[in-house]
């Protein structure tokens, strides 16, 4: 993909220096575009067309300039729409995506017109406003901080820091809703001073009056107004993983061997003919009565092998989960609850060394068609919530054991503070379990899979690709009331999936019981000393939180229990040692 950046002032340093920083981001060429106002710059990872076409920033005849990072899935259709009236010059998105921008009312390309995932900065001369967006489901990130000079934003949080006097201080806003939730969903980083736009959020900032003048939010409503036509449901699943496809790069494909990445290989493998997917190996693997680590990735050669894909499988060690640890922290920037991350990054590194550019993954598809066993009993709850406030309690009920803090702020707090910041639309008070889903998606999915996947991704120069999270399907799919995607137990989900394509897809994977893709982490920090060691080192290390949590999650001394709690507590300590937090 690429990086965005800019600043409301004259300064080519500071730009160079971001672009610099984050040249992962593009390494097909970068510039910078500057006038006495505003300075912008960009990294380049050319997909859809040579670098030459996609240079940015780019500055129309009407002096206004944009820098953008994704890409236009409908590109075509918009191209053949507007046939009497656009005239492209090259392939690439980006003319069609700043031309849209100067002819008609920016609400009405984001809502109406674009199909994207894309995090945009299009400066308007003539009104001197710099107009800040993020994709419908908060695929592509965008981070911004005030400054005296007005505001500075970037593709990423670390290139903002040394902009930012505050940004080593815990926001103990944000770093509250991580240990609640298990994700940051509020606006404010957990970087004092540095914010981020919102999923779906468009914001218009004058440059003269030195302030957000405008707020805008996409959103696609749980409307639950359909029942399920199998041969519809079909036809807009394989459209929407076509229009995915666009590109000149290598894919590789994320398998893990379930029913939304199965599905997708399939698809991409019919319309590319040939296709890379790769798969996590547990290496010591660990079996019990209620997990098999490795049966993902035993499903998904099965699966390659019948369907004649370019397999490949991803060892897995204790050894590789220590060594790749502190990168693992660094790039992700912000904390999360889940302890997977150092997998998910080396993962991301083996892609990339296959020469993967493109990488694709079935994530939002278990959002969309109630994967959860937690959408069942949501669908079926007996108190039904009577109000927005009533139904975002019952949502923040994530996880089953929420990091302790040593501060007043409580969930209570979180819970109004939540209140505010979602957006209400999403409330669909006849369709409990859609509204659930509908929340999912521009929550957890954006903020923790998505960005997961973004920033490493990223770390390695590939564009991560999420064929569900389209516009238009997942429009499509939250207008299909949950009566027709949840049956009537627990295990009876994703029904549109499961009966639209059990002709197509093998038994094997249509009536496999979900697992989760992790690591045996518990066994493995019982048994092994290289991770023993590697968390034994984290706690005894003094840093900037060890105020903020509380003593029994982190504490090795106390007791040698492993629990999710302890695991998190030292990831997040892990964190601010790197980051040299305080609070």
């Amino acid at each position: 993909m690429c990086g965005i950046y800019g600043i409301t002032e004259k300064n080519f340093n500071i730009i160079s220096k971001n672009i610099n920083t984050c040249s992962h981001r593009g390494p097909d060429g970068s510039s910078i575009w500057l006038n006495d106002k505003i300075t912008l710059g960009h990294n380049l990872l050319s997909i859809t067309s040579n670098p030459e076409d996609g240079k940015q920033p780019w500055i129309t005849e009407n002096k206004n300039v944009l820098v953008y990072n994704g890409e236009v899935f409908n590109y075509y259709e918009i191209r053949d729409k507007f046939k009497n009236k656009f005239f492209p010059k090259t392939k690439c998105d980006t003319e069609l995506l700043v031309w849209l921008l100067e002819n008609f009312n920016y609400i009405k390309v984001i809502d109406e017109i674009l199909d994207s995932m894309h995090a945009f900065a299009f400066y308007n001369a003539a009104k001197e406003e710099l107009i800040l967006s993020r994709d419908h489901a908060g695929i592509k990130p965008l981070y911004y901080a005030e400054l005296p000079c007005g505001i500075v934003f970037s593709s990423e949080i670390k290139s903002l820091i040394p902009l930012v006097k505050s940004s080593n201080t815990i926001e103990k806003l944000a770093f509250a809703c991580t240990s609640f939730i298990g994700s940051n969903l509020l606006r404010q980083t957990v970087f004092k001073g540095i914010n981020k736009v919102l999923p779906g959020e468009t914001l218009i900032y004058s440059i003269i009056k030195k302030k957000f003048v405008s707020n805008h939010r996409t959103i696609i409503k749980p409307l639950s107004n359909n029942k399920l036509d199998l041969e519809e449901f079909r036809f807009e699943t394989s459209r929407a993983i076509k229009q995915s496809t666009l590109g000149l790069r290598q894919f590789g494909m994320f398998l893990s061997g379930g029913l939304d990445s199965s599905l997708i290989a399939l698809e991409l493998k019919n319309n590319l003919q040939q296709l890379n997917t790769f798969t996590n190996f547990m290496e010591p693997n660990v079996k019990t009565n209620l997990e098999n680590h490795n049966s993902d990735a035993s499903t998904a050669k099965k699966f390659t092998n019948d369907f004649n894909m370019n397999h490949h499988e991803i060892k897995i060690t204790p050894q590789i989960l220590s060594d790749s640890w502190d990168d693992a922290i660094t790039y992700m920037e912000e904390p999360r609850y889940n302890w997977n991350m150092p997998m998910y990054y080396y993962t991301n590194k083996m892609l990339a060394k296959y020469g993967t550019v493109i990488t694709m993954a079935g994530d939002i598809g278990d959002e969309l068609l109630g994967g959860y066993p937690n959408y069942f009993f949501k669908k079926n709850i007996k108190l039904k919530p009577k109000n927005w406030e009533e139904f975002v309690w019952i949502w923040m009920a994530k996880l089953a054991s929420p990091i302790k803090l040593n501060m007043k702020f409580s969930q209570e707090d979180l819970h109004a503070l939540l209140c505010q910041t979602l957006p209400q639309d999403l409330w669909n008070p006849d369709d409990i379990a859609n509204s659930s889903m509908a929340l999912d998606c521009i929550t957890t999915v954006s903020e923790d899979f998505f960005s997961r996947n973004d920033k490493y991704g990223m770390a390695f120069s590939m564009e991560g690709r999420f064929p569900f999270a389209s516009k238009r399907f997942m429009a499509y799919c939250l207008n299909i009331n949950s009566d027709y995607k949840i049956g009537n137990t627990s295990v009876d989900t994703k029904l549109p999936i499961k009966l639209a394509y059990k002709e197509i897809l093998p038994d094997y994977i249509t009536k496999k019981s979900k697992t989760g893709w992790t690591v045996p982490i518990m066994h493995w920090l019982t048994n092994n000393l290289t991770l023993q060691n590697k968390y034994k080192s984290i706690v005894k290390q003094q840093d900037g939180i060890s105020e903020l949590i509380s003593e029994e999650n982190y504490s090795v001394d106390k007791s040698q229990m492993i629990s999710k709690p302890r695991i998190i507590s030292w990831m997040m300590r892990s964190w601010a040692q790197q980051y040299e937090m305080s609070i």
